[in-house]
Formats: C-alpha cells, sequence, structure tokens
C-alpha cells in the first residue's frame, strides 16, 4: 500500500504518551464525535480495523477513535495541498486542545503536517519532489531541523548517463513524513519501530462510510467499498518487529 496517510489528531496534551495509554475505544462516543466533525453528513457504522491500517481509507470511508484527552479521525478528505485550509470547523473542533494533521502519499512523494494549540495554526509544511515547498506557515519544530540542515540527504543514484538536475528539497518528503509520524503521533508505519514508539496494530479504531445526503446517490460508493473491504480481508501485509525481523499481519 505504501506510505499514505489522511490523519487527523485532537489532543488535551501531547499525543504520543495520551496515546500509549488508551484501551478500546467507546463506540457511542466515537459516534458522538463523528457527528460534530462531519455535520450535515450522513454516517453508517462499518466494521473496525487496526490503526495501522485506517491511515488511508477507501473514498467515503472514515475511520475514528475517541477516548478521554484524545481523538483520531482517519479519512483522504483531510488530505489537503494547503494544511491552513484545512475546513474551519475542524479547526474551531479544537478549541482549547491540539490539533495534528498528517497527511501522505507515496505515489507523489508528497508529505504535509499541520499543528494548531487551541485553534492556533503554529506549523505547517506541505511538500513534494515536482512542487518543491507548497506551504511554509510557522518555524520548523524540532524534528525537523536535520533535514532542513542538509543531514539527512536524498540517496538516489541517477541512471546511466543521467544528467543529475539540482533537487528542490535537501531531503526526501517521505522520510520527513515518517520522522513527523514518530515525534507527533508516537508511531510509524514502514520504518522499523524504536523502544519508545508505541504499536499502531494494537489500537483499534471504528469504521464510518459518511456521505452527503444531498449528493449523488451513494449506494453505488456504498457497494464499492464493501468490495473494496471484502477484498481486504483476505490479504495479509508484514510489518517490522522490534528487532527489524517481519511479522505476517492479515488486513482486517
Amino acid at each position: 500500500m505504501g506510505a499514505k496517510t489522511g490523519l487527523l489528531i485532537y489532543a488535551d496534551g501531547e499525543v504520543p504518551g495520551l496515546l500509549r495509554r488508551v484501551k478500546a475505544a467507546d463506540l457511542p462516543r466515537t459516534s458522538e464525535t463523528m457527528r460534530r466533525l462531519y455535520p450535515g453528513s450522513e454516517i453508517e457504522q462499518l466494521g473496525g480495523s487496526p490503526l495501522a491500517y485506517c491511515l488511508y481509507p477507501p473514498k467515503g470511508a472514515a475511520y475514528a477513535a475517541s477516548w478521554p484527552g484524545v481523538e483520531i479521525v482517519c479519512d483522504q478528505r483531510v488530505m489537503v495541498d494547503f494544511p491552513s485550509r484545512l475546513p474551519e470547523h475542524l479547526i474551531a473542533a479544537s478549541t482549547g486542545r491540539k490539533l495534528v494533521l498528517h497527511a501522505m502519499h507515496s505515489i507523489v512523494d508528497w508529505f504535509a503536517f499541520a499543528v494548531w494549540e487551541d485553534g492556533r495554526l503554529v506549523r505547517s509544511l506541505s511538500l513534494s519532489p515536482d512542487c518543491g515547498i507548497i506551504e511554509n506557515i510557522g518555524e520548523p519544530l524540532p524534528f525537523e531541523l536535520p533535514y532542513w540542515a542538509g543531514d539527512r540527504p536524498v540517496d538516489i543514484v541517477p541512471w546511466p548517463d543521467e544528467d543529475e538536475e539540482p533537487r528542490p528539497l535537501p531531503f526526501h518528503p517521505l522520510d520527513l513524513g515518517a520522522e513527523a509520524l514518530r515525534a507527533l503521533c508516537g508511531f510509524v508505519r514502514e520504518d522499523r519501530p524504536e523502544p519508545d514508539d508505541f504499536d499502531a496494530y494494537d489500537i483499534d479504531l471504528h469504521g464510518f462510510f459518511v456521505w452527503d445526503p444531498h449528493g449523488p446517490d451513494p449506494a453505488g460508493e456504498k457497494a464499492k467499498l464493501r468490495r473494496i473491504r471484502e477484498t481486504m480481508r483476505s490479504l495479509y501485509s508484514y510489518r517490522l518487529g522490534p528487532d527489524g525481523s517481519l511479522i505476517k499481519s492479515d488486513v482486517p
């Protein structure tokens, strides 16, 4: 599946510490969070799945979990080129809290993230090799500094006889994206986990189908989504264990 994320986290403090302590997410509480974040939308419950598999849901689906002090929503709709333009009602929901956005797409090597504190944007970054820097607001956070300093260069060997053109960035966006996921959220998707990382396979999210009741008839999209999920149940993937070994995991 590659490195793809569409992730929002609302938190009453630092996200990694809060997520390390969560238990099973309450469905009624999570459903209420979905109604609050998707006003005017129709919402239908789907099956749940571990966070590691939910980071890039199929279109029309969203995965979420709500606990005291922290809430997670995974949805392609939050993957915006300009994080500062995230829909206002999603930002307003972070009043008095921290909001973290993490979005990444490996097909185009694009990565974006943003952090709001009490509804105020403190950092936003969006970039890709083709476009360079799309948005850059606020001061770089500590985990970014080695990348901007040139200490994490792109490790690409050009094709024979190919002239190597100057690169618009001193690092690969997905490398920074992986580091941001660890620093801001406390886990990794495809990299080798470190001792302080929590396992994103151990946190289960509830699934939902979300659609505009005034839009086109969603029946076809709902059927397509269910076919995708039936196909996924027959698949499996591998993840890196703490010792670097590969662990086989069924895709739920």
